[in-house]
C-alpha cells in the first residue's frame, strides 16, 4: 500500500530531474502557483465529496497526488515529513503515558 506513495514521490523526483515534455506532473513541479492552486482545489473537492458521500476515494487520491507534487516542487522531502511525524508520535505516546500517570495519581 505505501509502496504506491513511494512510487509517486519517486516519479516526482524523476520528472523533476528529467522532465518530460507535455507532462502534467512536470507542469505541477515547475509551476509552484499552479501546484498550490491544485492542492487547494483538490482539498475542497475532497471535503465536498466527503460531505456528499460521493467520489471520496477518487478525490482523496487527487489530494495525495497533488500534495506530493506540491511538496516536491517546493523541495520539501517526504523523508523529512516522516521524521517529523515520528517525532510527534513519540510525543503523543509520552503525552498519553503522562496522562495515564496523572490519572493514577488522582484516583
Amino acid at each position: 500500500m505505501l509502496n504506491t506513495l513511494e512510487r509517486l514521490f519517486k516519479l516526482a523526483r524523476e520528472r523533476k530531474s528529467s522532465p518530460v515534455d507535455g507532462s502534467y506532473t512536470n507542469k505541477l513541479l515547475s509551476d509552484k502557483s499552479l501546484s498550490k492552486a491544485k492542492v487547494l482545489e483538490e482539498i475542497n473537492e475532497l471535503i465536498e465529496a466527503v460531505e456528499e458521500d460521493t467520489n471520496k476515494i477518487h478525490e482523496a487520491a487527487d489530494v495525495f497526488y497533488h500534495l506530493a507534487m506540491y511538496l516536491e516542487a517546493n523541495n520539501i522531502k517526504i523523508e523529512d515529513v516522516m521524521i517529523e511525524l515520528d517525532k510527534r508520535k513519540k510525543w503523543a505516546i509520552n503525552s498519553i503515558n503522562l496522562q495515564d500517570q496523572d490519572y493514577k495519581e488522582v484516583n
